[in-house]
């Protein structure tokens, strides 16, 4: 791996108007971490452009973020099955199936 190139693997998930892009990258120590960006198609002075909107997790939160992550996802299937709450989902407007990623794999 060459000090220009610190990226390992990437995972781009569609949902609608938006795309979330998961890289693993690794730093120049060769310790893993991962980039989370939101893009979003909007247009600005009649122009389309990306909102981009990125995250950086690094290895010793992981396991923290992945707990937390469980929880609220947990909490939302519980507050859905209340019925109280709508359940569309956005159909993946590629119809492809991504892979999932799990922290273990890191």
């Amino acid at each position: 791996m060459s000090e220009k190139n610190n990226d390992i693997y990437s995972n781009a998930v569609r949902a609608g108007k938006r795309t979330y892009f998961f890289d693993v990258k690794a730093t120049k120590g060769n310790e893993l971490y991962l980039t989370i960006t939101e893009s979003k198609k909007a247009t600005i002075d009649g122009k389309e452009t990306f909102q981009k909107h990125k995250l950086f997790l690094y290895k010793e939160d992981f396991e923290k973020f992945q707990d937390g992550l469980s929880d609220v996802l947990a909490e939302i299937e519980k507050l859905n099955d209340t019925g109280d709450f709508r359940t569309e989902t956005y159909e993946n407007e590629s119809n492809e199936t991504s892979e999932e990623i799990t922290f273990e794999s890191l």
